[in-house]
């Protein structure tokens, strides 16, 4: 970074973000990452702790249109929308419609495939340079099926990941058993997706992460952002107690906060939060070594943070509103005093497909946001090609399918 050249200001403090500002700091540019929430556990806390590489699919797609009005009337279905938010989230969804016709679907499918294809050529690199291998695992991912109409279900799934060559091994009853001995003999199929692998603690990799930021140099400011000082181009970041951090260019990636961030640069964009709830069992009476999928449940299980880790539901609510833990319980009923349940937002898109790229409006803003499931999976990415974009190097990707300004 050249003496009269401010700092890059990364917005956002979660795994995007923070990898982000890594990976800037790595190459030389220096870097500040602004932290909203000091805590720090917010989605990039509480998430599967999966490297999804087999789940790009939008979540437009036929097949779960087909399953959504029976979820959305179950009290306990993997999805809910409050009915005083319905009013807000229209015009979501209607793009979310948009997003739904088999020619977007298709295209849809290639941008998401496009990015899982280099999940392990980024993270491996930046494990390796972060000293953090040890975080990742080397058990893949399960997906079950109860019988030969659940796996018929999921077979538009399967189609997708043969059609981008994904690796995948379909398994009967004994083999599934050999593999995690716990399950029960009600699973007569199952899919193993070996390179959906797992990060033993996510929260921990955050931490250590920044710890790494910081040895480089890095700095951490906390603050919320209230607005941005630009001329022809971005000049300082200012934060709501009346401090203004310099910068020479901003990258937001505050995960569904960005949305705010957007409005005040006059660039809206549809991003919505998927309110996520987990509950943490740290005395599970099991073992597992691979995390497991039953999409006909439409929940997810992970050894993870010295536990396992229940997932899967989803509530559309905003923001704002208060959490509703009775999400939480609906995915373990039987969780008891060594349980403990969380919520956080994961920044939702209309169509399933992260906004990685500049501002189409100000010279010297990035977008990194919009990862709704994948954050995890598409950091070591995402830090790649925003590191790139900032310092001048040629992306390795083409970026118009992840542009701001395509809806």
């Amino acid at each position: 970074m050249s003496n009269n050249e401010g700092p890059v200001v990364v917005v956002g403090a979660g795994i995007i973000g923070t990898t982000i500002a890594y990976e800037l700091q790595r190459r030389g540019k220096g870097a500040v990452l602004v932290e909203r929430d000091p805590d720090g556990k917010g989605a990039s806390y509480g998430n599967m702790a999966s490297i999804a590489v087999t789940e790009f699919m939008p979540a437009s797609r036929p097949s779960v249109w087909a399953q959504t009005p029976k979820w959305l009337v179950d009290p306990e279905g993997p999805v809910r929308i409050r009915p005083s938010y319905l009013p807000k989230l229209t015009p979501w969804f209607l793009r979310f419609l948009e997003a739904s016709r088999p020619s977007r679907v298709k295209e849809l499918e290639a941008a998401g495939a496009v990015l899982c294809r280099r999940v392990y050529e980024d993270l491996m690199p930046l494990l390796q340079a972060a000293e953090l291998t040890d975080m990742l695992t080397e058990e893949g991912c399960l997906s079950l099926y109860a019988d030969e109409a659940e796996f018929r279900a999921d077979r538009e799934h399967i189609a997708v990941l043969e059609r981008f060559g994904f690796r995948h091994e379909v398994l009967g009853g004994n083999a599934i058993r050999d593999l995690e001995p716990a399950l029960t003999t009600k699973i007569g199929k199952a899919v193993l997706f070996p390179d959906n692998r797992s990060i033993r603690d996510p929260y921990k990799l955050l931490l250590k992460l920044r710890e790494k930021f910081l040895a480089l140099g890095g700095r951490i400011e906390q603050g919320e952002v209230a607005g941005f000082d630009s001329g022809d181009r971005v000049k300082a970041v200012r934060l709501k107690d009346g401090r203004s951090v310099a910068a020479s260019r901003v990258v937001l990636a505050a995960g569904a906060y960005t949305g705010k961030l957007a409005r005040l640069l006059g660039e809206p964009v549809p991003l919505e939060t998927e309110r996520g709830y987990h509950t943490q069992i740290m005395a599970p009476g099991i073992s597992m070594r691979h995390s497991i999928i039953w999409p006909a449940r439409a929940f997810m299980v992970t050894p993870t943070a010295g536990g396992i880790r229940v997932g899967g539901t989803v509530e559309m609510a905003g923001l704002e509103a208060a959490p509703d833990y009775r999400r939480a319980k609906v995915l373990v009923k039987r969780a008891r005093e060594k349980a403990t349940e969380w919520m956080g937002h994961r920044p939702a898109l209309p169509d399933t497909v992260p906004i990685i790229g500049p501002s189409a409006k100000h010279r010297g803003i990035f977008y990194a946001t919009g990862h709704g499931h994948l954050g995890l999976t598409y950091a070591a990415t995402t830090g790649r090609l925003i590191a790139d974009l900032v310092t001048g190097a040629e992306p390795p990707v083409d970026l118009k399918p992840y542009r701001v300004d395509r809806f």
